[in-house]
């Protein structure tokens, strides 16, 4: 039995509705959408990726490692991924099921420096930090999944995520979020060992990963491996960007919004080649560039305005939804 969880745009004297693209502008981003997809397409540097896309129908260059999109597969793929999604708890009493209206919550990762507790000075983060922030994330009851919210940075960098699975796995029963890179293949094994197979993992995920495109218009070698590996293992998978508005994408809130859902559905369409019906969340950090400081503006009003606007578009695809709050 799955949590209950709160849900959006429910009928109460209470609260605030934020309705922020109306049909026609959804459908217009989305025909902007395929129009990137088809005439400037996404480079993508796995060479098994573009071989699969390819094979299906797209349009890859392999000496430019640039891949155009027909219309039709998008679609297709966007028919053929699931509108909720298991995000299983090694405890069944934290399963929640993303899609649809079903909000939950999440911390935000990955850190890489913290405010020692005990000395109160800012160091770099451990493994022991994970497994300290995956134990406080399993008290908090309005906490729904743990992300991984600091990294391991103690650990040899080749094998940083396999070593933040295992300090996570052991501390929290919750669902857990957030491994990618190079360890996907181990860190899936992981999971099926403490779940109790691959065929059991794969009928309840205990874990999920996530893989930021590169913007604009970039899906990295790594991150085409984690897409392709949890396809085949049935293990969700959330396509992040982080475009910055004025730097790494258009400056105006429709130019990011299209060139961030360009990304998605071409990551989203490779999930789909490699098993119809692999569970693909709709995810977003996309902010805008703050030009003073030379980061992006994660908490600002702006970042709220694009993560709305993103779960909107997510909807409108029937696609469960993974954001950053503002």
């Amino acid at each position: 039995m799955t949590n209950r969880s709160i849900k959006a745009g429910s009928l109460k004297l209470e609260g605030l509705g934020f309705e922020i693209l109306s049909e026609s502008e959804l459908a217009e981003i989305h025909r902007a959408t395929l129009e990137i997809l088809r005439e400037t397409g996404v480079k993508i540097t796995s060479r098994r990726a573009r071989e699969i896309l390819a094979e299906a129908g797209a349009e890859a260059d392999h000496s430019r490692e640039v891949v155009k999109f027909p219309p039709h597969l998008v679609e297709k793929a966007i028919h053929r991924a699931p509108e909720q999604i298991l995000l299983a708890g090694r405890s069944p009493e934290y399963d929640v099921e993303v899609g649809g209206k079903n909000v939950y919550f999440t911390n935000f990762g990955s850190g890489i420096n913290i405010v020692d507790a005990k000395t109160g000075d800012l160091r770099n983060t451990t493994k022991e930090d994970v497994a300290d922030t995956a134990r406080i994330v399993d008290y908090l009851s309005d906490i729904d999944v743990y992300s991984l919210a600091v990294t391991a940075r103690d650990c040899p960098e080749e094998a940083v995520y396999l070593h933040a699975a295992e300090a996570y796995l052991n501390n929290t029963s919750k669902h857990c979020h957030g491994f990618s890179g190079k360890n996907s293949k181990e860190c899936i094994a992981m999971g099926a060992a403490v779940a109790g197979g691959e065929q059991e993992l794969r009928r309840r995920p205990i874990i999920s990963a996530d893989v930021c495109p590169q913007s604009p218009l970039q899906l990295m070698a790594e991150g085409a491996e984690v897409i392709m590996d949890c396809a085949e293992a049935g293990v969700p998978v959330t396509i992040l960007p982080a475009a910055m508005a004025g730097a790494t994408s258009p400056v105006t809130l429709a130019g990011t919004l299209v060139g961030h859902n360009a990304e998605v559905l071409a990551g989203l369409t490779l999930a789909q080649l490699v098993e119809e019906g692999a569970p693909v969340m709709y995810g977003s950090s996309t902010t805008m560039y703050d030009v003073k400081e030379n980061i992006a503006a994660v908490g600002s009003p702006e970042l709220a305005l694009c993560s709305a606007a993103l779960a909107r578009i997510a909807q409108y695809y029937k696609l469960p939804s993974y954001l950053a709050g503002g």
